[in-house]
């Protein structure tokens, strides 16, 4: 950060993408976002990894909020993850890729991948964001859900 004197302002570089570490290697969350919407049949994108406390690399988890008419069959799942590994790194291929209606982001557009992460791994929803600072109020509900499904299944999150 700079901070000018004459004029009473501050200039802040670099980067205000989340950072994802998977296996010791860092991935910025806007390179999958510039590739992955970059797709005709994707609106819209959000990613997170789950780490593992046992060493393994984790769990990368990506939401897409598809365009109209457009489904996540196994042939964009594909697509998907090939484009991904060819214009990122094998590293960036997620391990699944779920549908959902809309992104969650604040008021001012950022996406909220923090609150998403903070639900899956088990924080209750009130706990995770307010609804008050959400742009879309019930844009969170998919992921409570999966949160619940994920519990059931028996996933453990880091401890």
């Amino acid at each position: 950060m700079r901070f000018s004197a004459a004029t009473g302002s501050c200039t802040v570089a670099g980067r205000s993408d989340a950072t994802l570490n998977r296996g010791g290697v860092r991935l910025g969350t806007a390179e999958f976002y510039r590739v992955v919407e970059e797709l005709p049949e994707v609106d819209d994108s959000l990613v997170v990894h789950l780490e593992d406390p046992v060493d393994s690399p984790g769990e990368l988890l990506l939401f897409v909020a598809l365009h109209d008419g457009s489904d996540l069959d196994d042939a964009l799942r594909k697509r998907i993850a090939t484009v991904l590994r060819n214009a990122l790194s094998p590293r960036h291929v997620p391990d699944s890729v779920i549908p959902i209606p809309v992104i969650p982001r604040n008021r001012t557009g950022k996406k909220l991948e923090l609150p998403v992460k903070r639900l899956l791994l088990g924080a209750a929803p009130s706990e995770a964001v307010s609804r008050d600072t959400l742009a879309e109020p019930t844009s969170l509900d998919p992921f409570t859900v999966l949160a619940a499904e994920r519990q059931v299944q028996g996933w453990v999150g880091p401890a």
